[in-house]
């Protein structure tokens, strides 16, 4: 595997808040894994967790983020270092669970990297069914710069590139031959390099009305992209931005 993005998660103030938005915008269920995380799941499997904002980082703003599947974290850690990369939590064990840490790429861009510890399969859901994330993307700090890190540390090949004019390319990065997000430079209004993360709904239009209801904001869309799927930037109620994919308007 080119070491794929396996799950993705929430930090928030308000867990209890979140998962009643998120319920009602994307319609996933949750199952609590430990007293302060709560797994997120859509058809009875997991995809990801939401868990409350640590004291130590109380006042930080709520964000989403992604975890890349490694066969060695510390190798990892190693190898992201050497490419440029910076490791803002040296490795550590969720006993029983994962061994995991979180770097950040040469452009700002933090992510998270993870190994399973047990040698339990697990179950995922259908690519591309409801509430699962669809699509990861890269804002970076300087798109050249980032690839080549991206590309050398996991693997990834190169897909569809798309000019957008004095935005620069947006370039589709593909996993084992799949297309499984994009990267772009980003915005000179956006005040850090960040991943963003779009899950799975069934039509964006009706999404829209349900986001908004509940308190979260419409940055930007809906619209349609290549290959005909509609797409919405939001921000929850709480702040933390995410987005949203659509077979359907």
């Amino acid at each position: 595997m080119q070491n794929p993005f396996v799950w993705h998660d929430l930090m928030t103030p308000d867990v209890e808040a979140a998962k009643k938005y998120y319920a009602d915008v994307v319609g996933w269920t949750y199952s609590p894994q430990m007293p302060e995380y709560t797994v997120v799941e859509t058809q009875k499997l997991g995809v990801g967790g939401i868990m409350a904002t640590p004291v130590n980082l109380k006042g930080m703003p709520p964000f989403w983020s992604g975890y890349i599947y490694t066969p060695d974290v510390d190798a990892a850690c190693a190898k992201a270092k050497s490419l440029g990369g910076v490791v803002h939590r040296e490795p550590w064990d969720v006993p029983g669970v994962l061994r995991m840490a979180v770097l950040g790429d040469p452009t700002g861009a933090n992510f998270n990297i993870m190994s399973p510890l047990s040698t339990e399969e697990r179950k995922v859901p259908e690519v591309g069914s409801l509430g699962t994330i669809g699509w990861n993307e890269l804002h970076a700090g300087d798109l050249n710069k980032a690839w080549d890190f991206y590309s050398k540390m996991f693997g990834w090949t190169k897909g569809m590139t798309m000019p957008m004019g004095e935005h620069g390319d947006y370039q589709v990065f593909q996993i084992d031959g799949q297309d499984a997000g994009g990267m772009m430079k980003k915005f000179d209004a956006m005040p850090m390099a960040v991943w963003a993360y779009y899950f799975w709904v069934d039509g964006v239009d009706a999404a829209i009305t349900r986001l908004t209801k509940g308190g979260g904001k419409v940055l930007m869309g809906p619209h349609q992209v290549p290959g005909g799927f509609w797409i919405v930037n939001a921000q929850d109620p709480q702040g933390a931005f995410f987005s949203l994919l659509s077979k359907t308007k």
